[in-house]
């Protein structure tokens, strides 16, 4: 079969893979869209580290196409969405329910075959079925949302709070419309790239621009959350944190970014850091949102590129080109 294939560091290519075989408990999905994510680019640069060549791909949804012999919650035919994280199950941080910490920690289109491929196989466990009203190709857009639903399950969003996002690109304003709906009394974005914070415009904010001193709220936000992974913007954002409020890294930083707290102002003011890792238990939420209509997919989805084109697609990606980069096998 066809896949996109990451060969080493930094090269990409698209080539022949051997079909995939399914275990007892897999099922075998024809891919329909497969979306690229940040993840994809540290792959691509070694900062992940994951045994290389491998196919990438965790953000996808297609058709089952074969089933493994112990297989009887899907059919041949049924259409599904796929969370990519797998788990051991049987160490410390599984067991303490913090499944995303896993000490043996895998997953899909990571460090084994994932989606940017014809077929993929996945567990049984994690294909989601999709609803007739929602079309496959833009399902892929599933995965990134439940990192977003995990990152409100971190935050304990309360009423009333007055939020501010690092970042339009898709992971910011997945955040964007979360914050809308979990009851923010006003949700402001800055983006350096006015083409990203035009959609931030279109989706509905209090305020945006491409500096919060652009932004009316000398006395800080209740919760700043970064998407960007972007040194600079963490900085800032650790700045721009109101009293008895919170800061989120939700963008993934490459290794060896580095800020500096100030320790007296988290203890005198009360100020909450936290982190919030992919997804964890936020899988089939995200799907239940996504089939009620929390994003619209023709303005998350920018490109829809062919397989073929998966270098031009990274690249497109890197350079902060569009919105959601889908690829469609």
């Amino acid at each position: 079969m066809k896949a996109a294939i990451i060969e080493s560091v930094g090269t990409a290519v698209v080539g022949e893979v051997p079909d995939p075989t399914p275990g007892p408990r897999d099922v075998v999905v024809e891919v329909a869209a497969c979306g690229l994510c940040g993840t994809d680019l540290h792959i691509l640069q070694g900062e992940f580290a994951p045994t290389l060549p491998v196919v990438p791909g965790h953000e996808f949804a297609g058709t089952v196409v074969g089933t493994g012999v112990d297989v009887t919650e899907v059919r041949v035919g049924d259409r599904v969405a796929v969370d990519p994280s797998l788990y051991c199950h049987e160490c410390r941080y599984c067991r303490t329910g913090h499944n995303n910490l896993c000490e043996r920690w895998a997953a899909i289109g990571v460090t084994r075959s994932g989606g940017a491929a014809q077929y993929a196989v996945a567990p049984v466990a994690n294909c989601v079925r999709l609803p007739d009203h929602v079309r496959t190709e833009d399902a892929a857009l599933i995965e990134p949302l439940s990192c977003a639903v995990r990152g409100y399950d971190v935050l304990r969003a309360r009423l009333g709070a007055h939020v501010l996002v690092y970042g339009s690109g898709t992971m910011g304003l997945m955040m964007l419309e979360l914050a809308k709906r979990t009851g923010a009394a006003s949700v402001d974005v800055v983006d350096v790239n006015p083409d990203r914070l035009a959609t931030a415009r279109q989706l509905g904010v209090s305020a945006a621009g491409a500096s919060p001193d652009e932004l009316d709220r000398p006395q800080g936000w209740d919760v700043v959350i970064d998407a960007t992974g972007n040194a600079a913007a963490i900085q800032d954002g650790l700045d721009r944190v109101a009293k008895a409020g919170t800061f989120l890294q939700f963008g993934v930083a490459d290794y060896a970014t580095r800020v500096t707290i100030d320790p007296y102002r988290i203890y005198n003011q009360e100020i909450t850091i936290t982190g919030s890792m992919a997804v964890l238990h936020s899988y089939e939420r995200a799907a239940e949102l996504f089939a009620g209509g929390v994003l619209d997919p023709d303005v998350f989805i920018s490109d829809r590129l062919p397989l073929d084109r998966y270098p031009e697609a990274l690249s497109r990606f890197a350079a902060g080109e569009g919105r959601k980069i889908v690829v469609l096998p």
